[in-house]
């Protein structure tokens, strides 16, 4: 095996993943947002999702603590959203179009999807922290092309 850590992303890479945005806000703070592209379905029965965050995330903590998150499925027009969440400095929310939810936790406006979640399990992932969320509400939109990352770029799906 290629023990490379480089090499080992590089490979990874191959697989295309959709991008989306954890949004969560904790009680007197500002909303956070965290751009994700591990999100997986766990269980139908009970409504299950989960990602993953690395341990040296800026806004790791104030994640677990909030009392909810929501989970927005970027759209390709979305691409600036995620690249300005990508990032580890604090986030300007004033050129983002969001509402809040009952979580107080902002739902981001064309989103292709979003998943309200309350916290169900947190596990160990390595130099990652595995989030797992109960789906409590979910909305989608039925037209709209997501917003894909494939070998380190940002990509469109042609039909």
């Amino acid at each position: 095996m290629n023990a490379q850590p480089r090499s080992f992303r590089d490979a990874l890479g191959q697989f295309p993943t959709g991008v989306a945005l954890v949004t969560a806000r904790t009680p007197g703070e500002q909303p956070l947002g965290l751009t994700i592209s591990s999100f997986n379905s766990v269980s139908l029965d009970p409504p299950l999702v989960l990602f993953s965050v690395d341990r040296k995330a800026l806004s790791l903590k104030r994640l677990l603590e909030a009392s909810g998150f929501v989970i927005n499925i970027l759209a390709r027009e979305h691409k600036h959203i995620s690249s300005a969440f990508s990032r580890p400095l604090e986030k300007d929310w004033s050129r983002i179009n969001y509402r809040m939810n009952e979580f107080t936790a902002p739902l981001i406006n064309d989103a292709l999807a979003h998943f309200e979640c309350e916290h169900y399990a947190q596990h160990d992932g390595g130099d990652h922290v595995i989030v797992v969320g109960r789906v409590v509400n979910f909305s989608h939109r039925p037209s709209g092309s997501p917003l894909v990352f494939f070998r380190g770029q940002y990509r469109d799906i042609h039909p």
